[in-house]
């Protein structure tokens, strides 16, 4: 009998395990002997082993010990006390994918004490909260310009929908996401350039989820981009006034100076550094693709606008989302 039966010495041996912590486990009574030897020694049978490889895997996934011994004396199945504890990780991680996340925005952008603090509250709002705080700022920029249903489907679209369980990209993304809607400027931009494209569509009848008359007349300069044109040139006069009568002829308004600088105002508007940026930390959030920038005729069109309006310096007039 006593050769099937194994000493603590041997058990640590066999599993790697300390001769204190076997005792500990003996002592708990989650590993108990199964005999003494004469000298009053504990012995252990072989299933020991097998029971002390299983606490250990239980200890490494964090279980404490009072669930393992329930676990080994089976008064509990396994499978439940996984799914429960699987379900206290996933708890643990979102909190911890949170904390890395601001603390990386804090390490990246060099943000203050007081900086950290708002970044803090912003990754740890609740669902309720995030839809709140994104549902006033949706309504700054886009309340009480149209009812119908497919403008409401482009409000849809600008919605950040943060995952259950985010990555750490999806945090960071929604944590400077949510710094912009709160930003004065932004709002107040983003509400200007959104007039003048709600009063764009109305006066050319466009529905909503078409291409608006701003961007449409910008397939004007492709041959010209694809030329080599440059945009500041007389050659290139031509192709603005194409796209300034088509653009007036759409919006029912006459082709003189104001309306070729309310076509550079729309264009400048679409292609906002803000704005853009707003759209790629959308897409991250809600898991889309990476949102295509401007076109370079795009580009092209607001340099040729931009040369003739008389306000070709620092980069032209600050008209879009974010401008003061």
């Amino acid at each position: 009998m006593d050769d099937a039966l194994y000493s603590i010495g041997e058990l640590a041996r066999r599993t790697g395990l300390t001769v204190k912590t076997i005792r500990f486990y003996a002592d708990c009574g989650i590993v108990p002997p199964t005999d003494r030897s004469p000298g009053g020694y504990r012995r252990f049978g072989t299933d020991a082993v097998a029971r002390l490889d299983l606490v250990r895997t239980l200890r490494d996934l964090g279980l404490d010990l009072a669930t393992i011994r329930k676990v080994v004396d089976r008064e509990v199945p396994l499978p439940e006390i996984a799914a429960a504890h699987a379900e206290a990780l996933a708890v643990q991680i979102r909190v911890l994918r949170l904390r890395r996340a601001v603390l990386t925005a804090v390490a990246a952008h060099g943000a203050t004490p007081e900086e950290m603090d708002l970044m803090h509250q912003l990754a740890t709002l609740s669902e309720d909260e995030r839809r709140r705080l994104i549902d006033e700022f949706l309504d700054s920029a886009f309340g009480g310009l149209d009812t119908g249903a497919g403008f409401a489907g482009t409000v849809r679209s600008m919605t950040p929908e943060l995952p259950d369980d985010p990555d750490t990209d999806q945090v960071e993304a929604w944590i400077e996401l949510a710094g912009l809607t709160r930003d004065p400027d932004f709002r107040a931009g983003l509400r200007r350039a959104t007039e003048r494209w709600a009063d764009d569509r109305a006066r050319a009848g466009t529905a909503p989820l078409r291409p608006d008359p701003a961007t449409t007349v910008v397939d004007l300069a492709v041959p010209a981009l694809a030329a080599g044109l440059n945009p500041c040139s007389p050659e290139a006069d031509q192709v603005v006034a194409a796209a300034a009568a088509g653009y007036a002829h759409a919006v029912g308004r006459p082709d003189d100076a104001d309306l070729r600088l309310r076509l550079l105002t729309r264009l400048q508007d679409a292609s906002h550094p803000r704005r853009q940026r707003y759209l790629h930390l959308l897409a991250v959030i809600n898991g889309w693709p990476a949102p295509q920038r401007p076109a370079p005729a795009h580009d092209w069109l607001v340099r040729a606008l931009r040369a003739r309006s008389g306000r070709a310096d620092a980069g032209g007039p600050r008209t879009g989302p974010g401008a003061s």
